[in-house]
């Protein structure tokens, strides 16, 4: 586990300062700087090019991480890293001219209720690209246990560049639709940096041979990208279906609310970056007890510290719109909570996801995506006309539920291993205990004073029950190491 901590430990770091930068412009400079219809719709846009993405990139992301480790020889790696930036193109080409000729079909149907999308709909496409390839770039520095540098990338370079922008709109030196553009050359930038930093970490021969197992890596992409692309329609699917139903600036609102509750799932987004290409291979090696010890251990471990999140969120929620300024924005404080839970959920799983792909039960992906994909626009089509954007919310929590609940049933049939144990439970007494506890307690400060002497006080109380538990081996060694009696 020592080169999964270190790693994890500088991409929470990393993490934690992108969302820093995003929470600045998501919560002020957005929201101050920009009109809300432009702010709903660059939002709508990324969010449209995210569930495009794994199909215009066939899967190749998941195909590395997944195979890479199963080549012995140069020549061999060498033709499947080659294999895996041509394939895409055989998707990306007919796409592209595809969408040229039914351009206005398309751009009339997306934009019916919110006209101001029309004239932008090209650039969903665009930045699917650059998106799709930055995650095959990324993938190939990670089978190489080089996961930081793009995490800086990923996660820093678009927020900092969106900032200089937002101030740029503030200052009058750009105009709204000058910004849309530039948010998307931002993301053509990251990809042409990630593109040389592969290169720099492996230059492979790029000559051009079949692979000798192509009818599998064919066979797995498929299924992923499937999969993959139902995976982004349970993600991404309400805000693409928010400006069909109501005003774009509800997505503006509802992207607060998202953003406010993602901030729990930074420690699994950084331990990913390590954990996946680890996992696949012991799963290629066939390491089933390093398997289950490292699907254990995360589980626990991002409960504990995602509990914490949990936590310091939805205690100080009224203080941070308050902060916030903008008293329409409030539409999305249960949004926060709702959200919140969802991403709780989804760090109890660990490396569930890891496991599944990287197994030879990976097909299970495809038909269990196709399912939760067809549910969760069904729930938010019925649940957004009943009660709007908390209705957005509510469909990705009880479909998150069910993901979940599936994939840890799935894992425990096939592989006799599961993540939760008695300590699961201790962790969400603890976390309940501690909601109950501060839920009615109000310093009535300036916002700012109030969140800082509340949330220590949360993170104290919650350590010490942490510790007297008993809960996580790891998290009382780094207590005992740092905090000695």
């Amino acid at each position: 586990m020592g080169i999964v901590l270190k790693q994890s430990f500088i991409n929470t770091i990393i993490l934690f300062l992108g969302f820093g930068i995003g929470g600045v412009n998501v919560l002020f400079l957005y929201t101050h700087f920009l009109h809300e219809d432009y702010f709903g719709l660059i939002t709508f846009l990324l969010s449209a090019a995210n569930i495009l993405l794994p199909l215009l990139v066939f899967g190749m992301q998941n195909t590395i991480i997944k195979y890479y480790s199963s080549y012995k020889t140069k020549v061999e790696r060498d033709n499947f890293l080659t294999t895996t930036l041509l394939l895409p193109l055989v998707i990306i080409i007919p796409f592209a001219l595809l969408g040229t000729l039914i351009y206005e079909n398309i751009a009339n149907w997306i934009s019916e209720e919110n006209p101001i999308i029309k004239n932008y709909t090209y650039l969903i496409f665009i930045v699917a690209v650059f998106m799709g390839y930055f995650e095959v770039f990324y993938s190939w520095t990670k089978v190489h246990l080089k996961s930081v540098f793009g995490n800086f990338i990923k996660e820093l370079l678009p927020r900092i560049c969106t900032s200089l922008l937002l101030v740029a709109v503030f200052l009058k030196w750009l105009t709204n639709d000058q910004f849309i553009y530039g948010v998307v050359a931002v993301y053509g930038l990251s990809t042409l940096i990630m593109m040389l930093y592969a290169f720099y970490i492996y230059k492979p021969t790029l000559k051009f041979s079949v692979p000798t197992n192509i009818k599998e890596l064919l066979s797995f992409s498929f299924y992923i990208i499937v999969a993959g692309s139902a995976g982004g329609i349970l993600l991404e699917i309400d805000k693409f279906m928010i400006p069909q139903m109501e005003q774009i600036a509800q997505v503006a609102y509802y992207s607060v609310g998202i953003y406010i509750a993602s901030v729990i799932a930074i420690p699994t987004r950084a331990m990913q970056q390590i954990t996946s290409p680890i996992t696949a291979k012991d799963m290629n090696d066939d390491n089933y007890v390093e398997v289950e010890k490292m699907y254990q251990q995360t589980s626990l471990n991002l409960l504990v510290v995602g509990g914490l999140f949990f936590l310091l969120i939805n205690l100080n929620i009224y203080d941070m719109y308050e902060l916030i300024n903008k008293p329409q924005f409030t539409k999305g404080i249960w949004v926060v909570f709702i959200i919140s839970i969802s991403k709780l959920i989804e760090l109890a799983l660990g490396t569930g996801n890891a496991i599944l792909v990287n197994s030879i039960y990976y097909k299970i992906f495809f038909y269990l995506s196709i399912a939760m994909a067809i549910t969760v626009v069904l729930l938010n089509k019925w649940l957004i006309s009943l009660i709007g954007i908390d209705g957005a919310a509510l469909a990705t929590l009880i479909v998150m539920f069910m993901y979940v609940a599936v994939k840890v049933f799935y894992i425990k049939l096939k592989f006799e291993i599961q993540p939760f144990s008695l300590k699961t439970v201790k962790v969400l007494l603890v976390i309940t205990i501690v909601y109950i506890a501060f839920y009615f307690l109000n310093f009535n400060l300036y916002p700012i004073f109030s969140i800082l002497i509340k949330s220590v006080l949360i993170i104290l109380i919650y350590c010490i029950l942490i510790k007297i538990f008993e809960i996580s081996k790891e998290l009382n060694e780094l207590f005992s190491k740092y905090f000695k009696a």
